[in-house]
């Protein structure tokens, strides 16, 4: 068995937070105005400057965190930085962390076009592949990590090049049905985190989320081989926006 080939692009972290909203309220009014400041200004800085990466805000929904940064850099130092300079901030002692993902955008053969890999890695289609950009537009993140199986009967690792490429075909053809609904990045996290590859989708309506994914579990290659971990879908928020949030 030989591993496909694969292209990577620009180094990913989910950065998930949770905020001590009640800790935080007990801040004197000066101070957290401070504090709001402080944090607003970095974010500002994070998402100055989109030709090196993008830093992206989301304000999760439901129990499992408050905040999800998403980071996109060229190095995995830039991201370990981007991770000291929250920790600096006086709103980080409010938080803890119950969640963080760092991979790498990844393209597969399975799903890059015909011809060598220098060839490949050149084509406008890939370099925006390899190098996306973050949806304007669209209001809501659904993030989940997942893996593929490698049980004693089905066993993602033990197929041919050829089954492989013939299921994410499929899987492909699935995704598509959602082309201008939804906005998809992979990023591959083997060796980098616990899980194997981490999907990130963009969209205006939540509701798509729960149909491409539902309808994704009915692929073959979902329904033998995917393993999914936590999931979290959060509403964009803007630095300027914080304020609003913090400040209550």
């Amino acid at each position: 068995m030989s591993a496909p080939e694969t292209l990577e692009g620009w180094f990913a972290l989910h950065d998930i937070r949770r905020l001590d909203r009640a800790r935080w309220q007990t801040l004197p009014s000066a101070e957290r105005g401070r504090a709001i400041a402080e944090i607003v200004d970095l974010l500002e800085r994070m998402s100055s400057d989109p030709g090196s990466g993008h830093t992206v805000a989301y304000l999760i929904v439901g129990h499992k965190a408050d905040l999800l940064l998403f980071h996109l850099r060229s190095e995995v130092g830039e991201l370990r930085r981007l991770e000291e300079a929250f920790d600096r901030t006086t709103l980080a002692a409010f938080t803890t962390r119950p969640y963080s993902f760092l991979s790498v955008v990844e393209i597969s053969r399975h799903a890059a076009p015909e011809g060598g890999a220098e060839t490949i890695a050149d084509t406008p289609y890939v370099q925006t592949r390899l190098y996306p950009e973050i949806p304007a537009h669209d209001g809501f993140v659904c993030f989940y990590p997942m893996s593929k199986r490698r049980g004693p009967w089905d066993n993602w690792y033990t197929l041919t090049s050829d089954e492989r490429a013939a299921l994410m075909r499929a899987h492909g053809r699935t995704g598509r049905r959602y082309s201008g609904r939804v906005t998809q990045i992979v990023t591959g996290a083997i060796g980098l985190d616990d899980w194997e590859w981490g999907v990130t989708l963009f969209a205006d309506d939540p509701l798509v989320f729960k149909k491409l994914v539902y309808e994704m579990r009915f692929d073959e290659v979902s329904a033998r081989f995917a393993e999914f971990g936590p999931f979290h879908v959060g509403e964009r928020i803007r630095p300027d926006d914080l304020k609003a949030w913090l400040d209550v």
